[in-house]
């Protein structure tokens, strides 16, 4: 008799044999989700941050040329102190603190000097234009052989 490993989960032992292993990454779930985008003019990048402010963001390129997206939110609870006001107690009070990063590196294609970055309807946006056929045109290099 061979032994078994009990579960919870409502699928056969054999579906979660299949999508726990290296076939399919499994998503953090605290992780915001990402959407990327492409035109034949740009790349666009959607991150999912209910709640979040555009000062909650930081979006940069590092040293290595790649889109660095960072976002930290402290969620305090500012109340003045309710028991001084005879208005109740606290039974239960939290304070969370929310941190994530992800380095995305950026096609060769990217004009890197016009990236553009806004937040709307708790969704962080960002405008990766790619380079003209003259823009690339320029860019090219060329070494004299001699």
């Amino acid at each position: 008799m061979m032994p078994t490993r009990r579960n919870q989960n409502w699928l056969p032992s054999i579906f979660n044999d299949f999508f726990d292993n290296d076939w399919m990454v499994k998503a953090n779930a605290t992780a915001p989700a990402i959407n990327v985008f492409e035109t034949e003019k740009e790349y666009k990048i959607e991150l999912a941050a209910p709640g979040m402010t555009k000062e909650d963001f930081n979006v940069h390129i590092d040293e290595d040329n790649n889109l660095v997206i960072s976002m930290e939110k402290k969620t305090e609870n500012n109340e003045e102190n309710k028991e001084d006001k005879k208005e109740g107690r606290y039974l239960r009070r939290e304070f969370s603190y929310t941190k994530f990063q992800q380095t995305m590196i950026l096609p060769d294609d990217v004009d890197k000097e016009k990236i553009s970055a806004h937040v709307e309807n708790g969704v962080l946006n960002i405008e990766l234009p790619k380079f003209t056929e003259q823009e690339k045109e320029k860019a090219k290099k060329f070494i004299d052989v001699k």
